[in-house]
């Protein structure tokens, strides 16, 4: 039967293919999307909302209110709630009356749990009282209440409508809510005896047919974002990070809208409306001024979003606003109304805001941010050995080297093949020799095989999915027949958790961490190679109100898996392509089946940018891309490109040469060797990044306007960006580039990192980009950094450190350190490091910013600092004092980067002798 089974798993395979290969009309269009369809003709005529609000009051610190419609076609009245939260959030939820009994409600509809924060609602503010105004000329009144210092949150009343206005400007609206009057809310029904009108009970595309047995239940409504230039987020899409109008004047006709539909997409297309593989439903917006503002819809079901060119409402009849705003038009298929508006000001505060609610990024491990190494598939542990040498044998570290789907027994999640990868232990205690670790891949489709015991008791506990019928939805995935366990209930991802115990993972070690592919859910032979809409999930509920977050549900179950693992105090590691609002909380995602191309290369940026604006900041792309054969040009930009993404791991699929580093001739080599070498020396700086994303939320990788909001130049440019605050980066986007035009934003002077060479700010530089892409640090600012090259980040733990300070035009920086174990929880205990550096009056000054701690859990470290460089400061100091040790030590010329293939020299200060977590100072005489 072995080779039958083989057989068929080929022709699986080769069919898998052709379907999931990236072809438009296997996939809906607005047109064919029934609720898009209905929501967006309904906008052509804004003014159609007939709702207004009645029995306004404060219940448990809310403002609440009754919705009702002036005409008699509402089947149950709405419930509207108003809360406030610190910071400066507003929350609305718009729900149908379920106490009211004519018609009784056959169901509720879907509230999605476990996303926002136990934290976030302790900061609500209870509200103590409503005031009623008439504001500007509006004939009808308004209720008003404090939403923080300088902005009210406004009801009127009719025309139904709900916006923040920013009192410090003249109480101009920031945000609002239905201005248009395009809301609509499709209630739930149940289908009377003898109704036979099957577009409202069902829809059908390319073969399949989805029941609606509660009807149509999509809400659609209006946004608008004042003094806004640009709209950025609501990922996952490959298009440039300022999101273009899809209808209005001027528009090309026929665009669709922006989808948020997670989906399983092969080989997608740059410059694309389409959704893919993750949904956040954030947008946020900014001006000329340096303002910012956000609006998030916490909403599992499919979304489609149009942006509104200017004008589009022209002959609505609607007063129009002097104010300049953006218009949006947002449509769910299901749901309620739960939406934040952020008030800012800047980006940075939108970010905070908006993870305030979501939850901050979780801390990855030391080795999970250093570069990873992978491919679909590496053959078997032969193959793994003679990788891992290589990388040795060419001086080119790495840290993590991954098994995709054919590790395993016949696609058995959990298990390995047992003639190739006989002793997975042994291999893993090998790589972890050298401060190596391994990821394997578990997916969410479980193959039914009554032989395999994880099958078995999932289907004897009840788990999966079900279909309409009620019975476990079988569809076809990477093993075949294959049934999804049901994620959004809290028991079984409990039991999925205890999956990855070592007693349950055979094979596994403490240095395994893991990888969750297909997981949008991706179902071959589904409608849009996903599960069907009217699948069955815990409760009744229907898989078109939750699908969105199916995959984060899996990342959630996975990486608490991972920790139950460790005892708690092992930090998981859990890569994801499908992600969802919270999805920072669990770990990393990348943005899936990119191609090797160089409009692929180019738009990983925005994408990446958007994720980071969106609370997700472990992200990456495949370098090289996935698909096809990158040449030696291509893959080296991406190197050099992806040395600075979040996170960095070269991905390659099966039927592509292979392309590990050393195969693309001595010159190439060394191109990739000094990109990944540079991404190990700035560890420490990302290290401390990512406690600044785990802290703030703050992004990892920014847009240019999250540093300089007020720069106008930067609000089209999504080809350079930062890292952090203290670095710029311009990618190299086409093939035979010698030179690259960079534009250097603000005032003071940027430094390249290679040579030393200044810059002035708020000019567009031609520089010679032949052998690396252009990165400059930024003055002003200090960045810590490890010179010595190791095998992999965990044999650099005892190194020293270089600091990097770039002086500005006050001779003055400073920058931070944090330093931690690399791995536990202890951290939360306060067992880290962290400093900062002042440089000012010749002088450099070591801060603890550590709060003294009484736990038991402590963290030191024996690393010194080697060298310290001034970049931008005059060579004429030949010693400086240092303090409390009274010690002199020699001012010199040295080299900037210690590979030695840039000449300059810079003012060094070498072999200071403090250690790197002592107050001490040391003065330039």
């Amino acid at each position: 039967m072995k080779p039958l089974n083989s057989l068929l798993l080929s022709l699986l395979f080769l069919s898998s293919q052709t379907v999931l290969s990236f072809k438009r009309d296997e996939f809906r269009n607005c047109n064919q999307t029934p609720f898009c369809k209905r929501a967006r003709s309904r906008s052509r005529s804004p003014g159609g909302c007939t709702l207004t609000p009645h029995n306004i009051a404060i219940s448990n610190g809310d403002l609440t209110a009754t919705l009702l419609s002036k005409h008699e076609d509402q089947v149950r009245p709405l419930i509207l709630s108003l809360s406030v939260y610190h910071d400066g959030i507003l929350r609305l939820k718009i729900d149908e009356d379920y106490d009211h009994s004519d018609p009784p409600a056959s169901k509720t509809r879907f509230q999605v749990p476990d996303v926002i924060i136990p934290e976030f609602e302790s900061n609500k503010l209870w509200l103590q009282r409503l005031s009623t105004e008439t504001l500007n000329d509006e004939s009808s009144p308004s209720t008003v209440v404090y939403l923080s210092e300088g902005y009210d949150a406004v009801l009127r009343h009719d025309p139904f409508e709900i916006y923040v206005r920013d009192k410090q400007s003249g109480s101009q609206k920031l945000i609002s809510l239905n201005s248009h009057q395009l809301f609509d809310f499709e209630q739930l029904r149940v289908k009377k005896e003898g109704e036979e009108d099957s577009e409202t009970w069902e829809e059908r595309f390319r073969g399949h047919t989805d029941t609606r047995p509660f009807g149509p239940q999509s809400i659609s409504f209006d946004v608008s974002f004042y003094n806004a230039e640009f709209v950025s987020g609501i990922p996952e899409r490959a298009t440039s990070l300022a999101l273009k109008p899809t209808r209005g004047p001027g528009v090309e006709k026929g665009l669709e809208p922006y989808r948020l539909f997670n989906l399983d997409v092969f080989e997608y297309l740059s410059e694309s409306p389409f959704g893919l593989y993750g949904s956040i439903p954030l947008m946020i917006s900014h001006g000329k001024e340096g303002r910012s503002a956000g609006f998030f819809w916490l909403n599992a079901a499919e979304m489609q979003i149009d942006v509104l060119g200017d004008g589009w409402d022209a002959e609505s009849g609607i007063e129009r606003v002097k104010q300049k705003k953006i218009d949006t038009f947002w449509m769910s298929e299901a749901g309620i109304v739960d939406a934040f508006f952020f008030v800012g000001p800047g980006p940075k505060d939108i970010v905070r805001q908006y993870t305030s609610v979501t939850g901050r990024a979780s801390m990855p491990q030391m080795f999970s941010i250093a570069y990873h190494q992978s491919r679909w598939n590496y053959r078997d542990e032969e193959d793994v050995e003679n990788v891992d040498a290589k990388f040795d044998e060419h001086d080119i570290p790495y840290d993590v080297l991954w098994l995709d789907i054919d590790h395993t027994d016949g696609r058995r999640y959990f298990t390995w093949d047992s003639v190739l990868f006989p002793h997975p232990e042994e291999m893993q205690k090998k790589l972890a020799a050298k401060g190596r670790h391994m990821v394997t891949i578990v997916d969410p489709h479980i193959k039914r095989d009554n032989s395999f015991r994880l099958h078995k008791e999932a289907t004897e506990k009840g788990y999966y999915v079900k279909d309409a019928s009620g019975k476990d939805f079988d569809g076809w995935c990477w093993p075949g027949s294959s049934s999804y366990l049901d994620m959004v209930n809290p028991e079984i991802r409990s039991w999925w958790g205890d999956k990855f115990s070592y007693k349950n993972y055979v094979g596994s070690t403490p240095s395994l961490y893991i990888w969750n592919d297909m997981n949008e859910p991706s179902v071959f032979n589904g409608p849009e190679v996903s599960m069907p809409r009217d699948a069955l999930h815990m409760g009744g509920i229907e898989h078109r109100e939750l699908h969105n977050s199916y995959g984060y549900y899996f990342h959630m179950a996975t990486s608490n898996g991972l920790l139950k693992r460790g005892g708690g105090n092992d930090r998981p590691f859990v890569l994801s392509r499908a992600f969802f609002p919270g999805s920072q909380r669990y770990g990393s995602v990348w943005t899936g089946d990119n191609t090797a191309d160089w409009d692929h290369l180019r738009v990983s940026v925005p994408m990446i940018l958007t994720l980071g604006l969106t609370g997700i900041s472990f992200s990456g792309a495949d370098v090289g891309g996935y698909f096809g054969n990158p040449g030696p040009e291509l893959l080296v930009r991406w190197y050099q490109l992806g040395a600075f993404y979040p996170f960095f791991r070269g991905h390659a699929h099966q039927d592509t040469k292979r392309r590990e580093p050393w195969l693309f001739g001595e010159k190439n080599k060394r191109l990739i060797r000094e990109a990944i070498h540079v991404r190990y020396m700035l560890l420490p700086y990302f290290y401390t990044l990512f406690r600044e994303a785990n802290t703030t939320g703050l992004p990892v990788m920014r847009p240019l306007w999250m540093e300089f909001p007020s720069d106008e130049a930067t609000f089209s440019n999504d080809e350079a960006f930062m890292v952090g605050s203290s670095l710029l980066v311009q990618g190299i986007y086409t093939e035979g580039a010698k030179y690259a035009s960079v534009y250097l934003p603000g005032k003071e002077l940027w430094y390249d990192i290679r040579t030393g060479d200044a810059y002035k700010g708020g000019k567009t530089h031609k520089l010679e980009a032949a052998e690396s892409v252009p990165a400059f640090q930024r003055a002003g600012t200090i960045i810590p950094r490890k010179d010595r090259l190791r095998r992999s980040s965990t044999q650099m733990v005892n190194d020293p450190y270089t600091l990097v300070i770039a002086v500005n035009s006050s001779q003055a920086a400073e920058g931070e350190l944090y330093m931690d174990d690399g791995k536990s929880f202890e951290f939360l205990q306060g067992a880290y490091i962290h400093r900062r550096f002042v440089f000012a009056n010749g002088k450099l000054t070591s801060i603890n910013l550590a709060p003294s701690s009484s736990s038991k859990s402590q963290f030191s470290s024996k690393s010194m600092i080697e060298r310290i460089i001034l970049l931008g400061y005059a060579p004429g100091p030949k010693n400086a004092q240092i303090e409390p040790a009274n010690q002199k030590v020699e001012v010199e010329l040295g080299q900037l980067m210690l590979e030695g293939r840039y000449g300059s020299s810079v003012v060094t200060i070498r072999k200071p002798a403090v250690q790197v977590s002592d107050d001490w100072t040391i003065r330039l005489l």
